[in-house]
């Protein structure tokens, strides 16, 4: 039986992730799985290092694992564990990397579901198979509907290539914008996953057969407004088209209409008006101005630490880069206010700033 190793760690002194609902989405998947008898969750709450250390030394010899990290990454300061008192606990990448090649013959595959995780990926890599980290921030939403995709493909028997894959295409499935946010370091190894999908795609006879392939295609995207506008028009539609297999989505938003074709395929129209408000563009142009000073404000302030820093460094930078889009995700929006407001409680010389951005997009869409 394979171990399935979740490290939960969202220290009291930064922005709340829905880390519980994350480790539901994947104990049920797994739970769903026709492989479920195959795997054993084992889970760790408010993680500190000693946690870490004791539970990978809890391991035999001859026992496999796979070790899934959530919370917040610090880019290239390390990831985010907790102290004995819940508070932020910096582990370095050279650390970590240290760590994991002591236990490269056990550990299959590790999975880090944090923001700006790529390089302790890239480092831990150097001694573990397979390893998944996020190249930018990842949201909420993302980081949870990516994670039990991954374990819906584990349950189902794929190797953790075609997991990752099978991913990062259910993001694109539900037009969730961040599919291209986790990287994979992959070397192929003859695992017990690809011996089992090598059975299954024998004949009644044993001979071999190829396996049925299925494409997978994505394009869209596309806003249009009146010629001699700065790329933002104020009612903008976005088209998207999207096929998996037999079906095939158009549109935009989350209102989904079917229509069976007479070949026998599903056409589903999804169509959605994002409307700006009046002022709309030079209202996006004063916060991503007032960001900038922000940014400032938070790189001077002495009310805060440089790992404090570090995480609210991420909301501001997921505000601009969204707000610099032709058509900005309202919900990506909503959630980076919600942290940068959640980093930044009891700061008070900041509170004024962040209140005066939360206050201008509230008149963005109407």
């Amino acid at each position: 039986m394979k171990k399935i190793l979740i490290f939960l760690s969202n220290p009291t002194n930064s922005s709340q992730l829905r880390l519980g609902k994350e480790h539901n989405a994947i104990d049920d998947a797994l739970k769903q799985s026709k492989k479920r008898d195959e795997f054993q969750v084992v889970s760790k709450l408010a993680v500190r290092v000693k946690d870490l250390r004791r539970t990978l030394l809890e391991l035999e010899d001859n026992e496999r694992a796979i070790v899934h990290f959530s919370g917040h990454g610090a880019g290239s300061d390390g990831l985010i564990l907790e102290d004995d008192s819940g508070k932020i606990k910096l582990v370095s990448t050279e650390a970590l990397a240290i760590l994991f090649k002591q236990f490269q013959q056990q550990v299959e595959c590790v999975i880090l579901n944090a923001c700006y995780s790529e390089q302790q990926a890239e480092a831990v890599h150097q001694h573990i198979d397979c390893v998944i980290g996020m190249n930018k921030v990842i949201g909420d939403v993302a980081a949870i509907n990516f994670a039990t995709a991954f374990y819906e493909a584990l349950g189902a028997g794929k190797t953790y290539e075609k997991c990752f894959e099978f991913a990062r295409g259910s993001l694109n499935l539900q037009v969730i914008p961040e599919s291209e946010t986790p990287k994979i370091r992959y070397r192929p190894q003859r695992n017990n996953s690809d011996i089992q999908e090598a059975k299954e795609t024998k004949n009644p006879d044993n001979s071999s057969s190829p396996p049925v392939s299925q494409t997978m295609t994505f394009s869209g995207g596309n806003v249009q407004g009146p010629v001699g506008q700065a790329g933002r028009d104020l009612t903008q539609t976005a088209n998207q088209s999207q096929s998996f297999a037999n079906v095939s989505f158009s549109g935009s938003g989350n209102n989904f209409n079917a229509i069976n074709s007479a070949s026998g395929s599903v056409n589903i129209d999804q169509s959605q008006t994002q409307t700006f408000g009046e002022n709309s563009e030079s209202k996006i142009e004063t916060v991503l101005a007032e960001l900038e000073k922000l940014k400032q404000e938070i790189a001077t302030t002495s009310s805060l630490s440089l790992i404090q820093k570090k995480q609210v460094e991420i909301p501001v930078e997921m505000l601009e880069t969204e707000l610099k889009k032709p058509q900005p995700d309202k919900g990506l929006i909503d959630e980076a206010v919600e942290a940068l407001e959640k980093g930044l409680e009891g700061v008070e010389k900041l509170a004024g700033p962040v209140m005066k951005v939360a206050t201008i997009l509230a008149k963005v869409w109407v």
